[in-house]
């Protein structure tokens, strides 16, 4: 329920469709570009009047349209296309001039920004990117399913306890109605009454104690659960009354906690498992191949500029804009080659970029390891911590068995007149204080075991749930 319904996860899931867009962009140079443009104008000029005879005014009107598409490669091959057409009437010519002209440029990189390596880097880290955000969206959901299950544990232990501290108060009651008795019948003195009230009215305490337990961590079971009829907005009073019984909704604990069958594998094998299987190391393993596709970046950065270019054009001119068309078969082209250079004198600016990218791609290394050596202190921890809950599980037992046989014995002292009340008190208090240990040491044990499998990335296919990032 908590995988499909929890919030905080609602919140997490769009995450890696968030990141995802910036693949998209980073696609987008690659995308043809298509430009138009259309234009029109009119110039009025003064100009010598033939054979010397002052001026004369001319008027020019121009109109030219412009259609191009522009393709980048990944090669570092930049490709142009065009065609234009200008269409001029002047008053001071007969007739009118057209032109139109059909232009190919291809420019190709051969040192900064030359081969794929380079052009595809920053594409190839925004997919980095979004693999990642899948590995930190399973390791919230593997912090998720561990959260639920550890609260689930605290509602069944505080469950437990008020039964404990229920049975602890009956038997107080008994035992302060029994002492009544003893000494109305002038068999105990009358001092023997304070000890069994204060036995009783501490256990009420606990009760209350353990009840206020229950409440609290049933209400955060009830947050991370996030049953389907909670509201996503709390907007109004139908909504608000509707928050108000969500809160209010009673959970039925049908799993108590036992001590589970079978033991751990041993440490290394944990170990082992952790260093393949954790969310957190493979999305560092990302990282270090962003960094190494940072350096290629940057290393072709250090290199000049220089660029091979061509441009092929072909004209055709005539008095009309169907005409310029049509001569395009004609004679009237133009050809260029030729290569530019460009080459900052200190180039600062890019080999501080290199450096920078070469100490995080170091930096980024040494994280890794050092995160693989918290991640076996994590593991290694947690396995000790099982072994003791296991072992501690097995101590209290035998400790809530003595007890009962020490309570056992004290009360039956009593009622041959050979203990006191506040003894028996004491054997009662023993007891509880042992039953309620037991029952911990059982939910740690618990407990234990999921922070050990989180802590080794092995959760959730421990649970059957299927998630990203692997």
């Amino acid at each position: 329920m908590a995988l499909e319904s929890n919030q905080e996860l609602r919140v997490e899931r769009l995450n890696p469709r968030i990141i995802q867009t910036f693949e998209d962009e980073e696609r987008a140079a690659f995308d043809p570009l298509l430009t138009a443009a259309v234009s029109g104008g009119r110039t009025n000029s003064q100009r010598q009047a033939p054979g010397g005879g002052g001026t004369q005014t001319s008027a020019t009107n121009t109109f030219s349209g412009s259609i191009g598409a522009e393709q980048f490669l990944p090669t570092g091959t930049t490709i142009e296309a065009s065609a234009t057409s200008t269409l001029t009437d002047s008053s001071i010519h007969t007739s009118k001039f057209a032109a139109t002209r059909l232009g190919l440029s291809v420019t190709q990189a051969l040192l900064r920004g030359f081969g794929v390596a380079v052009n595809l880097a920053s594409l190839r880290q925004a997919r980095l990117d979004t693999l990642a955000s899948h590995y930190e969206l399973r390791a919230f959901a593997e912090t998720l399913v561990a959260d639920v299950e550890k609260t689930y544990w605290d509602c069944a232990l505080a469950e437990r306890q008020i039964e404990i501290v229920t049975q602890s108060l009956a038997l107080a009651e008994q035992q302060l109605a029994e002492t009544e008795e003893r000494i109305r019948i002038g068999k105990l003195a009358d001092t023997e009454r304070a000890a069994a009230q204060a036995e009783v009215a501490s256990r009420r305490e606990a009760l209350i104690q353990a009840r206020g337990a229950l409440a609290t961590a049933r209400l955060r079971l009830l947050r991370l659960l996030n049953p389907s009829q909670a509201p996503r907005q709390a907007q109004g009073a139908a909504n608000l009354e509707h928050a108000a019984g969500f809160w209010t909704r009673q959970l039925v604990l049908r799993t108590q906690p036992i001590v589970p069958e079978g033991g751990l594998d041993d440490v290394e094998s944990h170990a082992q498992l952790a260093l393949a299987m954790r969310p957190d190391l493979a999305e560092a393993r990302l990282r270090i191949r962003q960094g190494d596709l940072e350096l290629v970046k940057t290393r072709n950065g250090l290199l000049p500029k220089l660029d091979l270019f061509m441009t092929l054009g072909k004209s055709g001119y005539a008095d009309s804009f169907g005409g310029s068309v049509r001569d395009l078969d004609g004679e009237s082209y133009d050809a260029l080659v030729g290569a530019s250079l460009e080459f900052p004198i200190l180039n600062r600016a890019a080999r501080a970029r290199h450096q920078r990218a070469t100490l995080t791609r170091e930096q980024l290394d040494e994280a890794l390891a050092n995160l693989a050596q918290l991640a076996q202190l994590d593991v290694r921890t947690a396995y000790i911590e099982v072994t003791r809950a296991r072992e501690q599980v097995a101590a209290t037992a035998a400790t809530r068995s003595f007890r009962e046989e020490a309570l056992r014995a004290e009360t039956e002292k009593f009622r041959v007149g050979k203990s006191t009340t506040l003894l028996v008190a004491q054997a009662q208090r023993d007891l509880v204080q042992s039953q309620i240990a037991e029952v911990q040491a059982v939910v740690s044990l618990l407990k234990g075991l999921v922070d050990l499998y989180r802590l080794e990335g092995s959760l959730l296919e421990r649970r059957g749930i299927t998630a990203p990032g692997r």
